[in-house]
C-alpha cells in the first residue's frame, strides 16, 4: 500500500511543478495583453519626436482634423466626367458619336426630331418609314446635305437640321476608372494617363493636357469613386485560436469606436485591451503607439482616447489572457491525452480479449 500512495503523492507533486512551470513560462519577458515594449517605444519616440510635432497631438472624435489632399495610388477608382469634349477641326462623324437631327415635312405621326446614334459602319437610321443614310467619315455640313438628299426621295419639301449632340470620345472618357497596377487610368481610343502620386486637382490637369492632343480645349472633371488604397487595419488576437485581421477604407471621418463596429464589437476572445499602432512617414522613425480606454468610450461616452484614424493605422485589440492560458494549456496536454486515451483503450482490448478469447455470446 505504501507504493502506490508514494506515486500518488509523485505524480501530484509533479503536477505542481509542471503547473508552477507554465506561470512562470508566461510571466517572463512577454506578458499577455498590451506588449512591455510599448512603453520603451513611446519613451524612444519621445526623444526623437519634437513636442510641437503635430503627429504627436493625435486627432480625437470631437477634435477632428481634415487630412491632406488625397493622393491617387492603386487600385483607386476615378470618376472622371467629360465637360467638354470637342473633336478638332476638321471634325468626321465616327460610330457612336450622336446627332441631334430635325426635319420639317416629315410623314404624318412619323417626326424625325431627337438624338440618333451613328452605328457602328457609319449608318444613321432614321426610323421604319425612312430608312439609313451613311454619314460616317463626313464632316456635319456634308452629312446634313446626305440626310437631305435622302429624304427627298420620300419627303416633297424636307428642311434637315443635324448638329453633334455628343462625340463618341465622350462616352470613352465618362465613368468609373480603375488605377491600374502601373499607375494608369485608361481613357479608350485617347490612350492612358499616368495619375499615381497626384492630387485631384493635379489629375485632372494631366488628363487634360493629354486629351488636347486630340479635342479642342478639352474639360474633365476627377473625383473619387472608390477610396481603395488608403486603408485602415482591425487586429484581432485569438488567444490561440488564429488572429483576425480586417481592411476597411479611410475616408477620413473614421475612430477607433467606428472601427470596432465594422468587426460589430469585442468577440468572447477579446480583452478590453485596445491601442492604436500608428506607423509614421519614411525616414521619420516617429511611430506611435496609442493607448485606448475602450470601457470608458463604450460605457462612460468618454472621447478623450477615441482617437481620429489615419491612412495605416492598426487597431489593435489584445486577446483575454485566461483565454489564452486556457488554450495554451489545451494544446500542451491534448497530446498526452491522446496517447494515454489509445494506451487506455488498448489496455481495455487486450482484457476483453483475454476474458472472451473465442468471442463475447450475448447468450451466455
Amino acid at each position: 500500500m505504501p507504493a502506490p500512495i508514494q506515486k500518488v503523492g509523485s505524480g501530484f507533486s509533479l503536477s505542481l511543478l509542471l503547473v508552477a512551470a507554465l506561470l512562470a513560462a508566461t510571466t517572463g519577458c512577454t506578458t499577455f495583453g498590451r506588449p512591455q515594449r510599448a512603453t520603451t517605444q513611446q519613451a524612444i519616440l519621445d526623444a526623437q519626436c519634437p513636442p510641437t510635432d503635430p503627429t504627436r497631438m493625435p486627432a480625437k472624435e470631437l477634435a477632428k482634423v481634415s487630412l491632406p489632399p488625397y493622393v491617387i495610388e492603386p487600385p483607386d477608382i476615378l470618376l472622371i466626367d467629360a465637360l467638354r469634349v470637342v473633336p478638332k477641326p476638321p471634325f468626321r462623324i465616327q460610330s457612336f458619336d450622336s446627332l441631334q437631327v430635325i426635319v420639317e415635312g416629315t410623314l404624318l405621326e412619323q417626326p424625325i426630331n431627337g438624338i440618333y446614334v451613328v452605328e457602328p459602319g457609319g449608318m444613321l437610321d432614321l426610323g421604319p418609314s425612312y430608312g439609313k443614310v451613311m454619314v460616317g467619315g463626313q464632316s456635319l455640313e456634308e452629312a446634313q446635305d446626305a440626310v437631305f438628299r435622302h429624304l427627298k426621295r420620300v419627303l416633297k419639301e424636307p428642311q434637315v437640321s443635324l448638329t453633334l449632340a455628343q462625340a463618341a470620345g465622350q462616352q470613352q472618357i465618362s465613368g468609373e476608372h480603375l488605377v491600374g497596377p502601373d499607375g494608369t487610368v485608361n481613357l479608350g481610343t485617347y490612350g492612358t494617363v499616368y495619375v499615381t502620386g497626384m492630387t485631384l486637382n493635379e489629375a485632372k490637369e494631366a488628363i487634360e493636357k493629354h486629351l488636347e492632343k486630340h479635342l479642342d480645349a478639352p474639360l474633365v472633371s476627377v473625383d473619387v469613386f472608390s477610396y481603395n488604397s488608403k486603408v485602415y487595419y482591425v487586429v484581432t488576437e485569438g488567444a490561440g485560436f488564429g488572429d483576425n485581421l480586417a481592411r476597411f477604407p479611410v475616408t477620413g471621418n473614421e475612430t477607433v469606436l467606428d472601427a470596432i463596429a465594422q468587426i460589430n464589437g469585442l468577440s468572447r476572445l477579446s480583452s478590453k485591451d485596445v491601442w492604436i499602432a500608428r506607423p509614421a512617414p519614411s525616414g521619420v522613425g516617429c511611430d506611435q503607439i496609442l493607448p485606448v480606454d475602450i470601457e470608458a468610450i463604450m460605457k462612460g461616452g468618454s472621447t478623450a482616447t477615441n482617437y481620429q484614424l489615419l491612412p495605416g493605422d492598426r487597431v489593435f485589440i489584445a486577446q483575454d489572457h485566461m483565454i489564452a492560458f486556457g488554450s495554451w494549456v489545451g494544446k500542451v496536454t491534448e497530446p498526452f491525452e491522446r496517447m494515454f486515451g489509445f494506451a487506455l483503450l488498448g489496455a481495455q482490448t487486450v482484457q476483453t480479449f483475454n476474458r472472451f478469447p473465442f468471442g463475447f455470446n450475448p447468450n451466455f
